[in-house]
């Protein structure tokens, strides 16, 4: 039987990392096999990707096509090597960040085109379409001041996490029209609440949907 496949979303400093390391004990105690994977990455070739584009930086810069293509790159690597084997297996997918970052930051936020991304996604994953997606909101002015303290990513250059205030807000904005576009596999929760509050209300997700 087919697993599950939920993904995370949200902007940056939203505490997805922080809220899978709570989820997969839980789902653990209750029979779930899981797998925890993350984009860019999620495969040694795929993790490559993430490094050269998150954290590129040098004179030459890193262009939108070329960043658009080698996101879509690290998918396709992720989705046919960890992400449709684990499916089959029967496990709960878990991965922090998917399709709808793309559309949010190299489309929204970039001024991308929306139908191409849509195609180029499309072509990636083929069927392996998520289940759920939970959409951590979060006002991105917070989630500087999150990142900004976060010890394992102190001092380390991201390029994403480095643009500005107003790029974020169109992040968001961009989360947002895809949850209003999508309501049955997109549901929001609040990030400005507490990691427990939050772990809370995935789990009264996770409980009606998936009835475990």
């Amino acid at each position: 039987m087919r697993g599950f496949f939920i993904t995370f979303e949200g902007p940056e400093g939203a505490g997805k990392t922080t809220q899978l390391k709570m989820l997969t004990p839980w789902l653990k105690k209750r029979g779930c096999e899981c797998l925890i994977t993350r984009e860019p990455g999620g495969t040694p070739l795929a993790e490559m990707i993430r490094e050269t584009v998150k954290h590129h930086n040098t004179a030459e810069p890193v262009f939108d096509q070329t960043e658009l293509l080698l996101f879509a790159a690290s998918r396709a690597q992720h989705v046919n090597y960890r992400i449709r084997p684990a499916l089959k297996e029967g496990k709960f997918v878990l991965c922090d960040r998917f399709t709808d970052s793309t559309l949010a930051y190299q489309g929204f936020a970039r001024n991308g085109d929306i139908e191409f991304i849509k195609r180029l996604n499309d072509y990636c994953i083929g069927d392996c379409v998520p289940d759920l997606t939970i959409l951590m909101d979060l006002d991105p002015a917070n989630g500087r001041q999150r990142t900004a303290i976060r010890s394992e990513t102190i001092g380390i250059h991201d390029r994403l996490e480095a643009e500005t205030i107003a790029f974020h807000q169109q992040v968001r904005a961009g989360y947002l029209k895809l949850a209003e576009l999508e309501p049955q596999r997109i549901v929001i929760v609040s990030a400005e609440q507490t990691p427990d509050a939050i772990h809370e209300a995935i789990i009264r997700i996770f409980t009606e949907r998936f009835k475990i």
